[in-house]
């Protein structure tokens, strides 16, 4: 068998074993130097941890009713209408769900998240476009191009005309290699923003259902206080008569007639203010609801029977996942980490694919010919060189907005904790408030009841004074005042609870319930005229 020999030619050799080293030489350092200029991140400068339990809550249970011990479950995972046993409201949370703008808003950004995603989405996916161009070109035939036209053919015995055309039709190609995961992480980013604004919008319905069912309790109470108004106005009144009569007769003096006449009519102004405040609670009602003004529908003799559920408040761990604003804060917390991520990246080499692939001819008749053809493929290698303060001021910015939300993360747990704390420390003390002042309030009906018996009497056989109707009387619709606003903090506080745990998210609209209309609001009566007074009856009726 026959060898054959090949001369090594050692020179070449060596220098393409040199360029193997320069070129490797200097993609080290465009990798390496980079991460020499990169500054160092800056660390939290506090830590949370959270409790296992709600301290300084006490345990046990309040009436039947509350539940403020440390469970495994939480009254956040009730639905709406399971929560809130009313229909009436139940239908009311509904139509604010369909109809409040300030939700619908809310909405709108989630879009705008979602047009974010499928636009950081595109800008790593290959990019091919169409290219199409036509023009003219002439040279001055004293130029070299112009004169070497001149002998220039483009097929045998045929030259290019004086003033070719350019015409081209083909196709672009472009692809960014992420090597770095530069646009990937903004794509994560943008999906956690995404996610964020989803969580916003929960945290919104959460705080919307509680704002409505506590706006709800109020027009019950603002009834009930147009109630204990009239049948006040209406106790004063009856003694109003007595005095009346004690006067024509002679028996008394004018003065308890004026006094007990002055407490009618500042009851009656009270009466006034109480009917502008159901008005302006209806229209705030009417605002959430995304509706034109109008009465509300609720059944307020339901006011003081109005169930409440036994509330579990679970462990504080389980506000990270049941409180929208915490997820929230969480989503941005991640968004603004891959931010960083990003722009770390910047720091490093960016190589890009570029192609074309076209047809080119002076004439568009020879455009679909094989000869007319074009093809071309190119990498693009860019880093920065110069530039490094721009990208470093990035960087740092991007590690001060991680920070910013790592301490909006850390405000809104506690925050949240602190919340449920308070809600349920409101609502188990004015349970015991309300225990004490209906206790309050028997005695005080009987004291009435008591004075107003004896006012009744002739003259001669009189213990009290008129004075000691009147003070009684007052005492009662104070006392009966702050029974409806402590009942009313109770249920506020419910509610509040409720949205502080995180629920109300969960809502499943019942069927339409036929509206119950406001109870009719009667006028003021008018002072009676002076009148002898009727018979006595041998007792008062009761008072309520």
């Amino acid at each position: 068998m026959m060898r054959m020999k090949f001369p090594v030619r050692w020179g070449m050799v060596r220098r393409v074993a040199m360029r193997a080293v320069v070129g490797a030489a200097s993609g080290g350092m465009l990798t390496v130097l980079p991460g020499c200029l990169i500054p160092k991140l800056r660390p939290a400068a506090t830590e949370l941890t959270l409790p296992s339990s709600y301290d300084g809550v006490p345990d046990g249970t309040t009436n039947g009713t509350f539940r403020g011990s440390a469970t495994a479950d939480s009254s956040a995972r009730l639905r709406v209408d399971e929560f809130y046993q009313d229909p009436l409201l139940a239908n009311m949370i509904c139509e604010a769900l369909a109809n409040n703008r300030e939700l619908k808003i809310l909405e709108e950004e989630i879009q705008v998240a979602q047009a974010d995603v499928l636009a950081s989405r595109g800008a790593y996916l290959p990019f091919v476009g169409v290219r199409a161009g036509i023009g003219w070109d002439r040279n001055s035939r004293f130029t070299p191009t112009g004169a070497s036209e001149k002998e220039l053919e483009f097929q045998p015995g045929r030259r290019f005309p004086a003033t070719p055309g350019d015409w081209l039709l083909g196709l672009t190609f472009g692809m960014p290699l992420d090597i770095w995961r530069e646009l990937r992480n903004r794509r994560d980013a943008a999906i956690a923003r995404y996610n964020a604004a989803i969580e916003r919008r929960q945290d919104f319905v959460t705080r919307l259902v509680a704002e409505i069912a506590q706006e709800y309790f109020r027009l019950m109470a603002l009834d009930q206080r147009v109630a204990i108004l009239n049948q006040i106005i209406q106790y004063q009144q009856e003694s109003l008569k007595v005095a009346q009569a004690n006067f024509d007769a002679g028996r008394d003096s004018d003065l308890p007639v004026r006094r007990f006449e002055a407490e009618v009519r500042k009851n009656q102004n009270e009466l006034v203010v109480v009917r502008q405040e159901i008005v302006e609670v209806e229209n705030r009602i009417n605002a959430l609801l995304g509706r034109m003004p109008q009465p509300v529908a609720r059944n307020s003799a339901r006011f003081f029977d109005l169930e409440m559920p036994a509330v579990s408040l679970g462990v504080p761990a389980q506000l990270l996942l049941n409180r929208p604003d915490i997820r929230r804060a969480e989503r941005e917390l991640a968004a603004a980490g891959l931010e960083v991520l990003a722009a770390r990246a910047r720091f490093f080499p960016r190589v890009d694919l570029l192609g074309t692939v076209a047809t080119q001819a002076f004439n568009p008749k020879y455009l679909f010919q094989p000869e007319a053809l074009v093809l071309h493929a190119a990498t693009e290698v860019a880093s920065p060189l110069i530039n490094w303060a721009a990208i470093r001021a990035e960087y740092r910015t991007a590690n001060a907005r991680q920070l910013q939300a790592l301490y909006d993360y850390q405000r809104v747990i506690i925050d949240a904790t602190l919340e449920v704390v308070n809600r349920m420390s409101m609502l188990q003390n004015y349970t015991q408030s309300i225990e004490v002042l209906q206790k309050q309030l028997q005695a005080l009906e009987a004291a009435v009841a008591s004075a107003t018996r004896l006012w009744q009497l002739p003259r001669e056989k009189r213990q009290v004074d008129y004075l000691d109707v009147l003070t009684s009387q007052r005492d009662l619709l104070e006392a009966r005042n702050r029974l409806i606003e402590a009942r009313l903090q109770q249920l506020n506080a419910l509610a509040g609870l409720y949205q502080a745990l995180g629920g109300g998210t969960a809502v499943v609209c019942p069927p339409a319930v036929a509206p119950v209309p406001p109870p009719p609001v009667p006028p003021a009566e008018q002072l009676p005229p002076p009148r002898p007074a009727p018979p006595l009856p041998p007792n008062p009726p009761p008072v309520p």
